[in-house]
């Protein structure tokens, strides 16, 4: 063990299924990004053991769901008391397992909390309606029901708050989960299963899964006790999941890739638009969904823009992330790195100019430099794709309306972001772009109490906020007749 926590307890080895922690099929390593030591080797999963998580999730959520909601809520409020009480431990074991910055995990793990504080009362709140109907001998109820098990794929960029957000409202409204966390990272996964238990959630109602995407994925999928499957990841993998859901005709909700533009105008307040955008791009070194991806910069300000990122750029220092004094971590693998790098010298080879970094850091395989990317235009790999990484390719434009065709340039469409300080132009490109979700002056637009989601291949249904919910319930028609005898 290469990390040290208040509460060793934490860090728990092995699949947790039923309220129990079960003996695995094979082990997995699980290093630290930013070294390349091993943290631990964990015990994973199979087919067989996918299925015991299944059937244990479908016979506890009976009883579960028949509770009264605050009860529910009583249960999830304990919980989120114990991950808040245990913050900085599940903050080195989330920095320690994906590489970003301490002060990054913290942030996270509180946003994590969040979401079951959220849904432990949002769940309360549940509410139907009654429906005059055209005869006067009936009336119209309209219930709402929890939609049954819950199969859920979490990403490693965020490994704990992809899950809350997933299963706070699975739970809250009654609900049973089985989760498959991401391989790079199952031990964020595992210490929540753990505080899960400590709190009193029932045996059966959560269970964790690690190991394979691909075996798991196909039992969780193919699974007709499975109701609701609920993924955030790549969009390719996503339409191979939706299609494996197709069979069983399950509810589906997929917060998928991304290609977020920040526009920023002639009379944006500069200062604040430079700020925004490289706090975007480079959070969790590029490694996240609503990440800047291009930035769109009107011809006037253009050079001041430039300038401006390219000395806030200048400030950062990559490390390992558990290093306080670093402001940028690792990329999860040498591989994502490797990816990067290919963007990076394909756009340069079609005549992009680079501007600073651009090439791997002498920290180790897994760090690649900040990267400024100049002179881009539409038909290049960094304006095209989502490079997932801490790289920013500036684009120039005219007017108003060519911005919003270039931010609408792409089958994307998950965030976008706009600077002006003219009021009437925010409206009009907020509502002219194709995005999910939209920043105006703003890129720190997300919460417990939005709706997050995309447009276009971005995904489907929304994470989050009183909307969120309403993707793990049924709705229920009930006519009541025979009122007049």
């Amino acid at each position: 063990m290469t990390i040290q926590l208040n509460d060793m307890s934490l860090i728990k080895t092995r699949p947790y299924v039923n309220g129990e922690w079960i003996k695995g099929v094979g082990t997995l390593d699980v290093t630290n990004p930013a070294t390349g030591k091993l943290i631990t080797s964990i015990e994973v999963a199979g087919a067989a053991e996918t299925e015991q998580a299944i059937e244990a999730a479908d016979k506890a959520m009976q009883s579960w769901k028949a509770l009264p909601a605050k009860a529910r809520a009583d249960v999830l409020r304990a919980w989120y008391n114990l991950i808040m009480a245990n913050l900085e431990d599940l903050a080195i074991i989330m920095t320690a397992e994906q590489g970003k910055v301490l002060a990054e995990s913290r942030g996270e793990v509180a946003y994590a909390a969040s979401f079951i504080e959220w849904f432990a009362e949002e769940g309360r709140r549940l509410y139907g309606d009654v429906i005059a109907l055209p005869q006067t001998d009936r009336r119209g109820i309209v219930v709402k029901q929890p939609v049954g098990v819950v199969g859920a794929i979490t990403p490693w960029n965020f490994p704990s708050a992809m899950i809350t957000r997933k299963a706070g409202p699975a739970l809250a409204v009654g609900c049973s989960i089985v989760i498959k966390p991401a391989s790079e990272t199952p031990l964020s996964a595992l210490a929540l299963a753990e505080l899960a238990d400590r709190a009193g959630l029932p045996a059966g109602l959560l269970n964790v899964v690690p190991g394979s995407s691909r075996e798991i994925g196909a039992v969780i999928t193919g699974s007709p006790t499975v109701r609701k499957f609920t993924f955030t990841g790549s969009t390719p993998v996503g339409k191979l999941l939706m299609k494996q859901c197709a069979e069983t005709v399950k509810k589906v909700s997929m917060e998928l890739g991304g290609n977020a533009p920040v526009i920023v105008f002639d009379d944006a307040d500069l200062d604040k638009a430079v700020a925004g955008a490289a706090a975007s791009k480079y959070r969790n070194s590029g490694q996240t969904c609503i990440c800047v991806n291009r930035m769109l910069v009107q011809e006037g300000i253009y050079d001041k823009f430039v300038a401006k990122l390219a000395e806030t750029v200048g400030n950062y220092k990559l490390g390992d992330g558990l290093e306080e004094s670093n402001t940028h971590g690792p990329q999860v693998t040498a591989k994502a790195a490797q990816d990067i790098d290919s963007i990076v010298q394909d756009t340069v080879a079609q005549g992009a100019n680079l501007l600073c970094g651009g090439k791997f850091s002498e920290q180790g395989p897994t760090f690649y430099e900040p990267t400024i990317l100049t002179d881009v235009d539409s038909s290049m790999r960094a304006y095209r794709e989502e490079i997932f990484g801490p790289v920013a390719p500036i684009v120039k434009f005219k007017t108003e309306e060519e911005a919003i065709a270039m931010a609408n340039d792409t089958e994307f469409g998950l965030a976008a972001y706009i600077y002006t300080r003219d009021i009437g132009r925010s409206w009009r490109v907020s509502e002219g772009v194709d995005y999910g979700m939209v920043g105006v002056n703003e890129v720190a637009i997300t919460s417990d109490v939005i709706p997050f989601g995309g447009m276009k291949e971005s995904g489907v249904g929304r994470e989050g906020s009183k909307y969120g919910i309403e993707d793990y319930i049924e709705t229920k028609y009930i006519c009541m007749g025979a009122l007049d005898q």
